[in-house]
This record gives structure tokens, sequence and C-alpha cells, in this order.
């Protein structure tokens, strides 16, 4: 049978789509008990011994008309008592034994009758026991129940779920055969490649189908995005990949993204992309409180979700934001919820990092195993070595034990007593801080974990009944901290360690995830193939290293489209930027800006690697040269700010403007001011990261591991941020500008040899005179 004529799904995901009803209710059950749940399976599943296969897999297959639908899933077990064949479903909980009977639960039954049903048929029974076995997770209390069904009425039961959800199959199928033809038709968007373009499209193509990985450094204006989705998407349609993962660090790369599926979709290409908003940004309420009581979206949800899921599909395929938002108030659900719902009919997912990576949140549905057939194509992939560092990371603070202590002293004594035993062992951490001035431990905590798992115990009972009393929310804070610190502890190895860091009147304890390549590439083996690009993936090794790469991983590096001519760069290397010169500094650098902006009238920045080192620039900037008109980055600028500040580019201004901002920061990264709307950057220092002591065990770490300590911590990255600053002058193959390097440094090999291939060459200006000139014969050329 053809590929794309089988259906599969779950047998959880297929029950919990068809008899889903009611209302969303997301209110705190507990997650500590996920990982206790899974002990209880394993008790319960030993206790009945031999007699008892535990975890069988089962599969079946439905025909129906040309479609054949697979239903598949894993059952707790198979019981064989008294000459008679037990289905056993097994469900923990926290609610008394007493309140469970057999109505408690619809979803529990349908899911023990379709593997009952998929195991009866499988061995030709005419009649079979199903069980629902609840586990209860604090007095360790069993309940059986247990019913007896003919295959018969098993199968009416089956064949009603898959009747009802072939409506959806079919659709799945229409739809792929309609996708697959108007993909077989696409061509490229644009009337020609541009220089690099075709090399980069055929190398992702090649990867996909080859189920690789692929690091390429492809600089700004070769076209990334539509160089990664169009082969992506040809590659889908002949079949060597079923979902496309585009994943981004920023708003601004994910709509780029949805340009690209709007380019290619005025094209004649019919391919639904779905585009994940975080849900406090997505929810229609000020503050997201995801139940019933407070949330009219919430009440009913799941009566009305499916039909809003059959309009929006029928009707739409750009499936971005506002679109999702259109619908869920016609249809009055809740906007996020509905749109993971979307995500699995969707041929592509735009999102965030953290959906595919970060073992906290990241989509279940997909993820929860390896080997999924989808392709990962990560944007702006320099991002994602501090952001994995992040993702595996977690830390405690002791103040909040010490402050809930006191709340529930009286109150929850138990409560009180986990909280002063968890108080004390970090006052043992402080008290090592204290009297040996060391901050690292490069063993596991594991003395922490015990008094955790007690807190989370008593805390979690408490909290699935006192919504709405004093206390609550900082205590269910302080529950997600300990939760995720536990989750975090899984992963430690020697990748990892733990540092204790004073923090005001505070003490840190942290679990800090050195090397995050291990935990990447187990998250992209749940995937197929994986693309991970960007402008400024320099070096190459280092990236793949970093990100989880192997050594048979391909790298590829391309070459700038634009014209070298159109770019001056020059390089002002008598001029130390280190900490111990800036103050020397101060007044060269404002004349250097200054007379780099007045050579020809226009928009440039100046960035600096930080905002004290800025702040002191422009205010001698100003006073030496009050008539210019600046801009100056603040340090927490809300997005109406920074839209503000970006309109002030434009390119019919009279008079330049020179705007200061810190390297790496919003203005560095990400903005795209086409033609006159920036002609030049003046980028102080070689962007090294502020010493700190995350970077120096960083740093401490890899040169024990291969003598690139300095390197991985500090120039890497520094050089990363110079990199994409400079990015943001050439834009397109019109664009004419200038980048002046501040520093001395710039004239090591060191440096030079992270340049990239567009940078030969470089005018090396030793003063303000060989500036003025360089500018003025550059300017001239142009004009």
């Amino acid at each position: 049978m053809d590929k794309r004529n089988e259906i599969k799904i779950s047998v959880r995901n297929l029950i919990e789509f068809v008899l889903r009803s009611g209302d969303l209710d997301s209110r705190f059950m507990g997650s500590s008990r996920a990982v206790e749940g899974t002990k209880a399976h394993h008790k319960v599943q030993k206790s009945y011994g031999e007699n008892y296969t535990p975890e069988v897999t089962l599969r079946y297959s439905v025909p129906y008309q040309d479609l054949s639908l697979t239903v598949e899933g894993r059952a707790d077990g198979i019981l064989q008592e008294d000459g008679r064949t037990i289905v056993d479903e097994i469900k923990s909980t926290t609610q008394s034994l007493d309140l469970i009977d057999e109505a408690y639960n619809h979803l529990h039954w349908g899911q023990a009758k379709c593997y009952a049903f998929i195991y009866g048929q499988e061995h030709g029974f005419t009649e079979i026991d199903v069980q629902l076995t609840y586990y209860q997770l604090d007095t360790e209390e069993v309940k059986y129940i247990r019913k007896t069904y003919s295959l018969q009425a098993l199968k009416q039961f089956f064949d009603d779920l898959v009747a009802q959800y072939f409506t959806w199959a079919s659709f799945t199928h229409d739809w792929q055969i309609k996708r697959d033809a108007s993909i077989q038709a696409l061509i490229f968007p644009f009337e020609t490649y541009r220089k690099g373009q075709r090399n980069f499209a055929k190398a992702v193509y090649r990867t996909v189908v080859d189920g690789k990985k692929l690091f390429a450094q492809a600089p700004t204006g070769i076209g990334k995005t539509i160089s990664t989705l169009f082969p992506t998407i040809k590659a889908l349609g002949e079949g060597h990949t079923a979902k496309i993962f585009y994943l981004t660090a920023k708003t601004i790369t994910r709509q780029v993204a949805e340009e690209a599926f709007l380019k290619m979709h005025d094209q004649g290409l019919l391919f639904k992309s779905v585009t994940l908003t975080a849900k406090d940004k997505i929810c229609f309420l000020e503050e997201a409180a995801c139940n019933p009581e407070q949330c009219e979206y919430a009440r009913g949800h799941f009566d009305r979700v499916n039909d809003a899921l059959r309009a929006i599909l029928n009707h739409e395929d750009l499936l971005t934001r506002e679109k999702i938002e259109y619908y869920a108030k016609e249809y009055h659900i809740c906007p996020f919820e509905f749109s993971l719902d979307l995500t699995l009919w969707a041929d592509a997912v735009v999102c965030d990092y953290n959906y595919a990576f970060d073992p906290r949140v990241y989509l279940k549905r997909f993820f929860a195993e390896e080997g999924g057939d989808y392709t990962f194509l990560v944007d702006e992939a320099h991002n994602l070595v501090d952001r994995a560092r992040e993702m595996f990371s977690a830390q405690l603070y002791k103040r909040p034990f010490l402050e809930l202590k006191r709340v529930f002293q009286t109150k929850v004594p138990v409560i009180a007593k986990a909280l002063h035993q968890l108080n004390k062992s970090m006052l043992v951490y402080k008290k090592h801080l204290e009297e040996e001035n060391q901050p690292i431990h490069k063993d596991n905590p594991k003395d922490l974990y015990p008094p955790l798992h007690k807190f989370l115990k008593e805390a979690e009972e408490w909290l699935t009944k006192n919504e709405s009393q004093e206390g609550y929310e900082e205590l269910l804070e302080l529950y997600f901290s300990c939760h995720t610190f536990l989750r975090i502890a899984e992963f430690y190895d020697e990748r990892y360690v733990t540092y204790i860091e004073k923090e005001q009147k505070d003490i840190k304890v942290k679990l800090f995830c050195l090397d995050p390549s291990q935990l990447l590439r187990d998250a992209l083996r749940r995937g197929r193939s994986a693309i991970l690009f960007s402008a400024t993936l320099t070096p190459l090794p280092y990236f793949r290293e970093i990100l989880g790469g192997d050594e048979e991983d391909k790298l590829l590096r391309l070459p700038s489209p634009f014209e070298r001519k159109n770019l001056c760069l020059s390089i002002a290397d008598r001029i130390s930027t280190k900490y111990k010169d800036r103050e020397d500094s101060y007044e060269r650098i404002a004349d250097y800006i200054y007379f780099t902006t007045q050579q020809n009238h226009g928009n440039y920045f100046s960035f600096f690697p930080s905002y004290q080192y800025m702040d002191k620039v422009y205010q001698r900037f100003i006073e030496k040269y009050p008539e210019v008109k600046t801009l100056l980055q603040g340090t927490s600028m809300v997005e109406e700010e920074r839209e503000q500040f970006l309109l002030q580019f434009q390119s019919d201004n009279q008079e330049s403007l020179v705007a200061f901002a810190v390297l790496g920061g919003i203005f560095s990264e990400g903005i795209d001011l086409v033609g006159d709307r920036l002609v030049g950057a003046v980028i102080i220092g070689v962007g090294l990261p502020q010493i700190c002591l995350e970077r120096d065990i960083i740093m401490n770490y890899f040169q024990g591991k291969n003598h690139l300590g300095y390197e991985y911590a500090y120039m890497y990255p520094g050089m990363n941020k110079v990199l994409q600053a400079a990015g943001r002058v050439i834009r397109s193959e019109r664009d004419q500008g200038i980048v002046l390097l501040i520093d001395e440094r710039f004239r090591h090999k060191r440096y030079q040899n992270l340049f990239p291939l567009e940078w030969s060459n470089p005018s090396f200006v030793h003063d303000l005179k060989e500036l003025n000139n360089t500018l003025e014969s550059f300017w001239d050329c142009e004009k």
C-alpha cells in the first residue's frame, strides 16, 4: 500500500481526540506524581509475578475505503488468572479510592477497551476481561475494577471510535494528496538563486533525504529561510520526512518563516503551517488562568474545539497567531490549547527552541520517544548554545524556604517542617562558601534530593486543595522550582557542575550544564534529520561539537552573495578597549565615531561591549559634537520603545543619525534596515562576554577537555556578537556601507581567522586621517 494511504494514531490520542468533552482545566494537579506514577506502575506490575506480562505493544490496522488506519499503543499489562485473560490499565491517583467507581473516568475505560479489543482480536478470543487498577500514591492502596466484555461488544466500541475518527483520517489523506501534488509543481519562488543559495538548498535536501545533520554558516542575504524550507518541503512531498519543525530564538525570525510560507503559498503551494505563541502572550485574559471558574474560554472548551479545528483546517493553510486568535474567539475556546492541537494536523510547526529541546516543556505528543519522522530546521543556531545551557540547568535560592517556613509554621506544620529541613541543607552550603571560599563543587548535591522530595510530597497535597489560600502562589512557584531542580538532576553527569554563589543576602545553589552537546544530541534524535544554520556559525567545528553534532555530520560554509566592493571594512587597531584601558579610550572612540559618520550622511549604529562603556563614550560624544543627532539604547526597553527607536532610521534623513547600542543586545541581531536606512556600523571591542563565575567555570571545563577553554567561553561567543552586529549593514544586493572595528586585538591572526570569507583584505587605519582617507575613497567610488 502507498505509504500516504496509511494513517497512524496512538490508542491514547485516538481516545482523547474522539471522546474528550467538557472543560479545559489546567489547574495544579501535581507534577512530581508523574515520576511516582511510573514507579507505581512498576510496583503493581511486579506484584503479580510471572503470570503478568508488562508493557505489551499492540497494533491494529483497519482498512477503510482506500485507506488503512493503524492504531498502536502499549498496554500496561496482560494477566493470566484462573484460565482467563485480563487486559490491565494502571492509573495512579491522589484521589481517595472511595471516590473512584466504575463511572469515574470514561477515557480510562476507553483506552483499556481498545487494548482489550486488539489483544483479543490477535488471539481469537470471544470474550476478554478488562481491568482498571487505581494506585493511591499517598496510601499505596490499590483498587481493582474489572469487567468482562464480549469481543463483539469491544469491536462495536472500537468500530464506532474509528468511524468517528475516519472523517479526520480521510481529511488527512485527501489533504496529503493535494499537498504533495502542489509540492511537486512548486518551483523556487524567486526568479534566480543568489550566489551560494542553490548549493545551500541542495545540501539541505540531501541532508533530509539521507536522514543526517548539517551545520551551515550561511551569510546574511543568502536567503537562509527559503533555502532551508523550500528543499525540505520538496523532500517532504517525496515522503522523506513527515513534519517540519522550524525552530527559532526570536519572534522576528518566526515572522520571516511565515513570510516564506506565504510566498510559496502565493506560488500555489498547499501546505499547513502553524506558529506557536507563548501562553502568556496569546491568552485572552490579562493573566492566564486555565480553569472553568476563571476563564470563559476554558468552560466547555473540549465540547467546541473539534468544530473549531474542522473550520480552520478547511478554510486556512497559514495558521498564524492572528488566525488562531480569530477562530478561538469565534468558537469560544482557549487559543493556546487550540494551537497545540493544530500541531497534530500541520505540515510544519514554527516555534521557539523550547518546544523541541527543553525537557520541562517540549511537545511530548511528538518527542516522548526517539525516532520521529521529523526534520528540525534550527534558525540562528548560534543562539542555541547559551539557550541550551539555560534549559538544562536549574537553581534554588535559600530565602524562599525560610520565608515560606514562617508563613506555614502554624497553618500547615508538615510543610513548614519540610521547608525547615531544606533551609538547614542550604545553610550547610552557605557555611561551606563562607568558610572555604570555594564556590564550585563537582559532585552531584545528592543530600538535597531527599528533603526536596519530602517537600514536594507535602506541598503537592496542600496545593491541590487550597488554591485561594494565603501563600498559595508563593508556594506554587517554589514547588515548581524544586521540581525543575530534581528534573534537571536526572541529567547530572561529568558535563555538569554544582556551584554556590552569594547574591545580595541570599544563597544560590545551581546545577550548571557546562556542555549541552549530549543532551542536544539526544533531543535531535527525536527527529530524523536536522539543519542548524546561522550567518555567524563561526567556527563551524566548535558549533558542531557544542550543538550535539558528530564527526560525520557535514559542515557547510558559504560565501556572501553580495559584491565585496559594497562593503568598506576598516580596522582601527591602535586603540585598546580592554577593561584596564577603557578610561583612556573614551574620547578617541567618540572621535572615530564622529569621523566615520560624517563622511557620508546617513544612519549609523555604534555597538559597545557594555552599557557602562557605551554611556561613558556617549557623554563624551554629545559634549564634543552636540550638533549630531543621536539615539541611546535603554537598559530595559519595552517593545513599543524598540519600535520607536528603529523608526528613526529613515532612508530620507537629511543629516547623520548615530545610535549607541550594546553588542549582543536587541539591536545587534535580528533587525533588518535595508538600503539607506543603515549605512554603517562602528563596533567597539571584540565582544567578549563579561567575566563572571559561570564563564570562568565553562573556561576551566573546556580547558581540561580540549585546551580551548578561553576560546569556548569567551572568544567564540564574543566574535559571534561582532559578526552579528556587522551583519546589520549589508542586507541586500543594492546595499552599500561601512563597518569599522575598533580594537587592537583585531590585528591578531587568531581573530582574523574567525572573519567570514567576505572580510578579506580589510583596511587598517592607524589614525583619524587614514580613516578619513579610506572612507572618502570608498564613498567617492560608490557615488
